[in-house]
């Protein structure tokens, strides 16, 4: 773990890119009472009333999953959040027990090259007959509506990445001035198709242009985007 001196020098390291890159960081400015005071509240009971109403789909899924392998039902994963703090990330699981144990075996077939952070395959092995299901229709994905209760993500928002923030180069650090989102523009713009230069430059540019009706759009966008699995891996 990150000792505490590191990770306030990971803040600092957001904060100065993101003003350089004249980035506002929502959550600290006056830029506007929407992203400081309105959408966290939004968000909560918005992701609160969605675990309600969605429970019975949940429990099915967690008995789908459990009767297939006998694995856990969820992946928590360690995720980067707001000004590279870390937090656990909760999906279904999708892959086998040992996933990550396999990722590097696969690291040579990753669509965006063997060096890239970010890890897709296009026909990753790893992943489980209702995995495949669940990730095409991104239902593996609604457990993430508990970290926006939690405080740690918004609806909408830059995707947490799985990799540090140490990982990042000094221009990927401006994406990290406001919450993750479990959607967001790349996620209606092609997932895992695109690369993490151009999902950067995406995530600025909705930090930068940040409001409800911006929200909004992309919310409706997200629902077109999963009905066609654009992405999905």
């Amino acid at each position: 773990m990150p000792r505490p001196e590191r990770r306030r020098d990971i803040a600092r390291r957001v904060r100065f890119e993101a003003d350089m890159r004249a980035v506002p960081l929502p959550l600290e400015h006056k830029v506007g009472n929407y992203a400081r005071l309105v959408k966290p509240q939004i968000d909560r009971v918005i992701a609160l009333i969605g675990l309600i109403i969605l429970s019975p789909l949940l429990i099915i899924v967690a008995i789908l999953i459990k009767l297939t392998d006998r694995g856990p039902i969820f992946f928590v994963q360690q995720r980067t959040g707001y000004l590279g703090k870390r937090f656990p990330l909760f999906k279904f699981r999708t892959m086998v027990p040992n996933a990550e144990a396999l990722k590097e075996s696969l690291r040579s077939a990753n669509i965006h090259g063997a060096d890239s952070p970010d890890f897709k395959l296009l026909h990753d092995p790893r992943i489980t007959r209702i995995g495949r299901i669940l990730r095409k229709t991104s239902i593996d994905e609604l457990p993430n509506l508990l970290n926006i209760v939690r405080g740690e993500m918004s609806i909408v928002g830059p995707r947490p990445t799985s990799f540090d923030a140490t990982t990042y180069s000094m221009s990927h650090l401006p994406r990290l001035a406001a919450r993750p989102g479990l959607t967001g523009l790349w996620q209606v713009s092609g997932r895992a198709n695109i690369g993490f230069d151009e999902r950067v430059e995406m995530d600025i540019a909705y930090i930068r242009t940040m409001s409800a009706q911006r929200d909004l759009q992309l919310i409706v966008k997200t629902v077109s985007a999963v009905r066609r699995g654009d992405g999905a891996h």
